[in-house]
């Protein structure tokens, strides 16, 4: 074993953290407001039964207010007790979990501009995907 090298590792592992400390800081607090301010129990209002729409509204509200993947399942079951179609709720599910709009410009300087827009996009179409195809399944079952 070679001590040098693992002090070496640590403490450019620290000093990596100590650089984007702030940033991510700053993108949960960003996070946080977004959520905050985003009225829960009007979502069903934006979501208007159109199974091309649904999942897009769905997908581009889930984008903007990104969050964890607990939360998104009781706002999603909230949502479904609600009315909202399954194809939009899948959409908006996926979307807070995979795809972070207001944590691009964090995830960019952390991980490469090109990186961070490729990685949102092909998320953000994913999520429409899985979104019909969660729809589809549930027909079929």
């Amino acid at each position: 074993m070679n001590v040098k090298k693992y002090k070496h590792a640590a403490v450019i592992t620290f000093n990596s953290f100590k650089m984007s400390f702030p940033i991510l800081v700053g993108v949960l607090l960003l996070i946080s407001l977004i959520a905050s301010t985003l009225p829960k129990k009007y979502l069903h209002l934006l979501i208007t039964g159109n199974d091309i729409l649904d999942p897009i509204v769905g997908a581009v509200i889930g984008s903007v207010a990104a969050g964890n993947p607990l939360t998104s399942y009781i706002l999603g079951g909230e949502l479904l007790k609600q009315g909202v179609s399954l194809l939009a709720v899948t959409a908006f599910i996926v979307a807070w979990v995979t795809v972070g709009i207001v944590q691009l410009p964090a995830e960019s300087l952390l991980l490469g501009k090109k990186f961070a827009i490729v990685r949102n996009s092909v998320s953000f179409i994913l999520t429409i995907l899985i979104a019909v195809l969660t729809s589809i399944t549930e027909i079929i079952i």
